[in-house]
């Protein structure tokens, strides 16, 4: 049997979930009746994936094309998620490359390709969303060539085959149509080029068994499961394999579970060969970039290299006057047992110690990479509190170094002069723009990542959500200048109780609030943002004085307005220096580091 590993890859939202969805029913993977073929997303099982619309983690699944196995492995669109893309792409042998037909190469689009081509994988490329009414495939085609020299570094990279579709409706064409509309098809041609194409990796079967661990699992009837494709030979249950650390033995085991996917489903199999990607169980204590082999030859392969995470961020119990109460997990040891254990799925974590002993400081690839971490806590029952997120400095030949990144942003022409003057507050140079579409401008920026922290929300916000944000990692370089204050401060709580409504309605004409009435809040607490750069402390749990001459209800009555929601990114994003989140199941809190107006004043003249 032959089989052919494939990664889908693409810049985020330009439709690998829905593709694979597209192919795992067109496979007859499932019954007509089975509810999985009226279901979207189908590889996003987490609540979080399927809330965001975004692929978190890399997985796996098979289908079956006449007598060829096809290995297909899902893969994040995110950029703050390329460390799961680095760490599944060895298992591959070739790429579907999609790109949006209106939107076109974007950031993540370049970084995807350029690790795909360093593994020689051969490359598809799938022109996708063609039914759009600005689509524009075949000048897209002309960009992503031009991608490809930018980035190849041979000629035989250059000999892609292109396919034009809909991945929602599960079409797929080796020759544009003329009008997409009164087409018809399905996916044959991409399963006949997948096929005709990639390369079968089920080679060197007769020689000692070998594999990379690429991601883990955990199974509550076996245990741990390790997860790779085996480079050379084959393994059958029973069968003793022995674990490599890069040269050094951690142990001799037996082989007592081997499953293989098919379709959304493992199933146990007594062999499986070379090519093949499975998940084996009976070893206890393993991590990913380890090596299993024939325990007659022990022979490591290279280790999974990643990029450095860029950003980081302080985490520990939480402080505030409401600790303990709404969480199950509030130790400072439970937090660090938690963060060790992330560390052994997730290569694009580092954990280092804190100057409190008390914290940690967690380093990641962005703030949305640290905060599905958070969140995942969160839900888990964590409590804790978060200090603002920092950027990670280097030094390189005796120079103190930061991150830049390229900051692509598309949004419509009549927002240009907002986003062009948040960047440059930023000290973001122009390094292109050019119009996309009939409305719409695409602008892209040189910008460190310390000054771009905070940016997205802000953009967001001044497009009134229409802006299209994405970044790519283009090296160090010497320190540049910080920007000065970027937003305004906070409307702090000088009482602890409950909020009421006239202290509210008070508040609410020096910015915007965070709360409604009713909500329990704590001296030193951030309940709104101020509408000037300063801090403006007030008292939301005050109630109106009534005297004898006048009722409750007489009087001109003030409005309320809703209180602005913010998600747990927003606050990672608005988080000031002298700022804390806590973060428990239940609640998001801002607040000051120290909570009373005297340790401010103090802390404030010392500085």
């Amino acid at each position: 049997m032959n089989i052919r590993n494939i990664a889908i890859i693409a810049h985020v939202d330009h439709g690998k979930t829905t593709l694979v969805d597209a192919i795992l029913k067109q496979s007859a993977i499932f019954r007509e009746n089975q509810k999985e073929m009226q279901e979207s997303f189908l590889m996003d099982s987490s609540d979080l994936e399927k809330e965001k619309g975004i692929t978190i983690l890399a997985k796996n699944t098979s289908v079956m094309y006449g007598q060829d196995k096809i290995n297909i492995i899902d893969t994040p669109g995110h950029a703050d998620f390329g460390s799961e893309v680095e760490r599944v792409l060895n298992m591959a042998s070739g790429a579907l490359l999609l790109v949006d037909a209106a939107e076109g190469p974007l950031p993540q689009t370049r970084f995807v390709l350029k690790k795909a081509l360093a593994s020689g994988l051969k490359i598809i490329l799938f022109i996708n969303k063609i039914d759009k009414k600005d689509a524009r495939p075949l000048e897209v085609q002309h960009e992503v060539e031009d991608l490809f020299i930018e980035l190849a570094e041979n000629e035989e990279s250059l000999n892609f085959s292109t396919l034009y579709g809909v991945g929602r409706d599960g079409k797929a064409f080796r020759q544009l149509p003329e009008l997409y509309s009164r087409s018809t098809g399905d996916l044959g041609v991409l399963f006949e080029t997948i096929v005709d194409e990639i390369p079968n990796s089920s080679v060197d079967i007769e020689k000692p068994f070998q594999m990379l661990i690429s991601t883990l699992d955990y199974d509550s009837y076996v245990g741990k499961l390790c997860i790779g494709k085996i480079s050379r030979g084959k393994i059958t249950k029973g069968m003793k394999i022995a674990l490599l650390d890069k040269e050094k033995l951690i142990g001799t085991y037996t082989a007592t579970k081997i499953y293989t996917s098919v379709g959304l489903e493992r199933r146990e199999v007594e062999e499986a060969v070379s090519g093949d990607i499975i998940a084996l169980a009976g070893i206890p204590e393993l991590s990913i970039s380890q090596t299993v082999v024939d325990v007659n030859n022990l022979d490591p392969l290279p280790i999974i290299e990643v990029a450095e995470p860029t950003i980081k961020i302080r985490i520990g119990p939480n402080t505030s006057p409401f600790a303990g109460r709404e969480g199950t997990y509030v130790t400072s040891r439970q937090i660090k047992e938690r963060l060790i254990k992330e560390l052994e799925t997730n290569l694009g974590f580092r954990l280092e110690e804190s100057v409190d002993p008390n914290s940690f400081i967690i380093c990641g690839r962005g703030e949305l990479h640290l905060a599905i971490l958070i969140e995942t806590m969160r839900r888990e029952g964590f409590e804790m509190e978060i200090a603002k997120p920092q950027v990670i400095m280097k030094e390189i030949n005796g120079v103190n170094c930061e991150p830049f990144e390229e900051l692509t942003v598309d949004v419509e022409k009549v927002y240009t002069g907002v986003v062009s003057d948040e960047i440059g507050k930023r000290k973001g140079k122009i390094i292109n723009m050019h119009p996309i579409g009939d409305i719409g401008m695409r602008l892209i920026y040189k910008i460190s990542s310390r000054n771009l922290i905070g940016v997205r929300g802000i953009l967001l916000t001044g497009t009134r959500g229409t802006a299209i944000i994405s970044t790519y990692l283009l090296g160090y370089e010497p320190v540049g200048t910080d920007t000065a204050t970027v937003r305004n401060g906070a409307l702090i709580a000088t009482q602890t109780g409950e909020t009421l409504t006239y202290g509210l309605v008070n508040a609410q004409t020096r910015g915007t609030l965070l709360y409604g009435a009713g909500i329990k809040v704590y001296e030193g607490m951030v309940i709104g943002i101020a509408s000037q750069e300063r801090d403006i402390e007030i008292n939301v749990c005050r109630a109106k004085q009534l005297t004898n001459n006048r009722s409750s209800g007489e009087g001109v009555k003030d409005i309320l307005e809703p209180a602005t929601q913010l998600s747990l990114e927003q606050y990672l994003d608005f988080i000031g220096d002298d700022e804390l989140l806590e973060v428990t199941p239940q609640n998001l809190r801002l607040r000051k580091q120290f909570l009373t107006q005297t340790q401010r004043r103090v802390k404030g003249r010392k500085s």
